[in-house]
């Protein structure tokens, strides 16, 4: 058992929309991310998913409507909903999903990240 410090973790995050792993437990990733600019449209099959901001403002795009999360704030997203996470500016979140959970979902392209380094 170790204490985890986000701030010295997110410190070692040098790139956007590419997830660390953080912790794990019962079968869930504890993830960290930097987001800026906007992501893909996607959805998880099987997957529930919660963003937990923590420093900036993320705007989720849903096909009925848009949520704003700012730090502090969280939103579950659930199995098979389509969203697009969008950053105007760079935004700090933690994510927790399953460890079979792929950060594009359904789609496969330049931004999948099969295999997360752990930090």
């Amino acid at each position: 058992m170790e204490t985890v410090n986000l701030a010295t973790k997110f410190d070692l995050i040098r790139e956007h929309w590419s997830p660390k792993i953080v912790g794990e437990l019962n079968g869930q990733y504890v993830k960290l991310v930097k987001f800026k600019g906007e992501f893909i449209w996607h959805h998880h099959d099987h997957e529930d998913e919660l963003f937990l901001v923590t420093r900036g403002t993320l705007l989720i795009r849903f096909r009925d409507r848009d949520v704003t999360l700012n730090a502090g704030e969280f939103i579950i997203v659930p199995a098979g909903v389509d969203h697009q996470p969008v950053a105007a500016e760079e935004v700090h979140a933690v994510l927790l999903e399953p460890v079979s959970t792929l950060n594009t979902g359904d789609v496969t392209n330049e931004r999948t990240r099969r295999e997360l380094e752990r930090i």
